[in-house]
């Protein structure tokens, strides 16, 4: 459906909302309505028009209230936003979960930092402020927030209790966490179960939040960067080039065709290392020792391999609004390639022998599936959702920064479980290996036109704001900018991967049995540190 054909629809069916078309850069356009349309208005565009829900973004104005909905579809300026404004006096809204389950976290994040309440949701408070170190009415993202107020002020629940869903005799919840040895992130698992099964599985995150968002408000754009790039450090690129392009569609900017072009050949070199970490972590979790210790020989091959070509393992360092700090040399890029076509040679050697190993394919087949249709609802994106048919890459549904000219095929399977998530990742890694050869063959040519096209345009800096989207390792990733009239963050909100997924785990670990668990946990390869932002 393109733009005028949903604009007749949208006034046909809600006559009282206003439609206006956007000049931002792939946006279909933004529907402005009363709070009550909310839940019917977004569960058509969710449940019948098969928008994927990227997340609300929520902006606390001089004198009002606005909620932005995002809205996403699978061709090119398939994008809508549902706005809905109100006096700051008001700070109840419908809740569209029951429509759009998908929205279900982002409510719940609202609450937290905002205040604001939505009707109809099921369970709202203790998620992000956990209850029993805090208490109900922080909200520290409103612009008056004082954090040595909330401090003095702190009142945690003394009498917390974790929520239980089963209560029959010989129940019990078995507790994972939050503390864990050697690296992994701070999580809490509460696995309720009545035998060997797990019947309800909750996880319980943001025990590191560090507030990235807050700290942002009146940075610089470049200081905003490097945050950007470090609240999640093994997908730095990705979420900085997020970032950037939210900044260069304020200033209205073009990012010249060789930055573009080594931007794609880095981003998918970021892909093709974070898959084989998380091809090392299912085989650890799985005790096959010695598939764990190739897997992370290759994944340690990949980050010499960005050390050698930019100066830094994790790529850090190297975006800027309008293109990149540094060019890369043909010759550099082609070395790197080539180290990379190598790699994967033996990645593929890997998934060959994975293939054959019986009790490998016993712990993963069948294990931890989840249909497509439920990872449709929970909003589930990355390669987790592609395993379950749910084919939306936003490389192809909402192409940016030059993958539009180029070449490739969106791996996908169906079954869903953790067997089919391992087999994406080692598709996705050899589309990356392509998109990288692609990226290297149409570099412009000459010293004198890389050392030009490569250079960081100068941002005109104005006040406005946008949304910026990459399809990071993980799945969709999401980054709205507000800058004020001095060219300062006025609002930042990061909606990673990581967010989306978490909230869908608990499909994969339900009904199946314990020891299950930590396999599961890697085939959905989630990250703490992007998640508590």
């Amino acid at each position: 459906m393109d733009q005028a054909e949903l604009k007749a629809e949208m006034e046909q069916r809600w006559p009282d909302l206003a439609w206006r078309s956007s000049n931002a850069a792939a946006l279909a356009g933004e529907i402005m309505g009363a709070p009550a349309a909310l839940p019917e208005l977004c569960g058509h565009l969710f449940l019948e028009r098969k928008l994927g829900f990227a997340g609300l973004i929520v902006e606390e104005g001089a004198t009002a209230w606005q909620l932005r909905y995002v809205f996403y579809g699978e061709r090119e300026r398939e994008q809508v936003h549902v706005l809905v404004e109100t006096p700051l006096v008001g700070k109840t809204f419908p809740s569209i979960a029951k429509f759009v389950h998908a929205a279900d976290w982002h409510e719940r994040e609202a609450e937290d930092m905002y205040g604001l309440v939505f009707t109809g949701h099921p369970r709202l408070g203790d998620f992000i402020l956990h209850d029993d170190a805090w208490q109900e009415g922080v909200e520290p993202m409103r612009r008056g927030f004082d954090a040595a107020a909330a401090e003095r002020q702190r009142q945690p629940d003394a009498d917390w209790r974790p929520r239980r869903i089963v209560h029959e005799r010989g129940a019990f919840v078995m507790p994972i966490g939050p503390k864990f040895s050697g690296s992994a992130e701070s999580v809490h698992f509460l696995l309720e179960t009545v035998g060997e099964d797990v019947i309800r599985a909750t996880p319980r995150l943001f025990y590191k939040w560090r507030a990235i968002e807050k700290l942002a408000e009146g940075k610089t754009v470049h200081e905003a960067l490097l945050l950007a790039e470090r609240f999640a450090a093994t997908t730095a690129f990705a979420h900085g080039l997020a970032f950037c392009q939210a900044l260069e569609t304020i200033a209205g900017i073009q990012v010249p065709p060789r930055a573009r072009l080594l931007r794609i050949f880095l981003a998918e070199l970021e892909r093709l290392r974070h898959h084989a970490g998380a091809i090392q972590e299912i085989c650890e979790s799985t005790a096959l020792v010695v598939a764990h210790s190739q897997a992370g020989i290759l994944e340690e091959d990949l980050l010499r391999i960005s050390g050698e070509l930019t100066g830094h393992r994790y790529l850090f360092g190297l975006l800027a609004p309008g293109g990149l700090l540094c060019d890369l040399p043909d010759a550099a890029c082609a070395k790197a390639l080539a180290q990379a076509s190598a790699v994967l040679q033996r990645l593929d050697e890997l998934e060959k022998r994975l293939r054959a190993v019986s009790s490998f394919l016993d712990r993963l087949e069948e294990v931890g599936s989840v249909p497509q249709r439920t990872a449709f609802v929970y909003g589930l994106v990355g390669p987790v959702a592609r395993a379950s048919a749910v084919a939306r890459d936003l490389r192809k549904a909402q192409p940016y920064g030059g993958y539009e000219k180029l070449s490739f095929e969106v791996p996908m399977e169906e079954e869903g479980d953790g067997y089919a998530r391992l087999r994406i990742l080692f598709a996705e890694a050899g589309q990356s290996v392509g998109l990288m050869r692609q990226a290297v063959a149409a570099l412009p040519q000459g010293l004198g036109a890389a050392a030009r096209s490569s250079g960081v345009t100068p941002l005109p800096l104005r006040p406005g704001a946008a949304l910026g989207w990459v399809e990071a390792p993980r799945g969709a990733a999401f980054h709205w900018v507000r800058l004020d009239i001095d060219g300062k963050i006025a609002r930042y909100h990061i909606i990673p991967p990581s967010f989306a997924n978490w909230h869908g785990f608990h499909l994969a670990v339900e009904k199946f049995a314990f020891q299950d668990f930590p396999i599961m946990l890697s085939t959905f390869d989630l990250s703490v540190a992007e998640n508590d932002r």
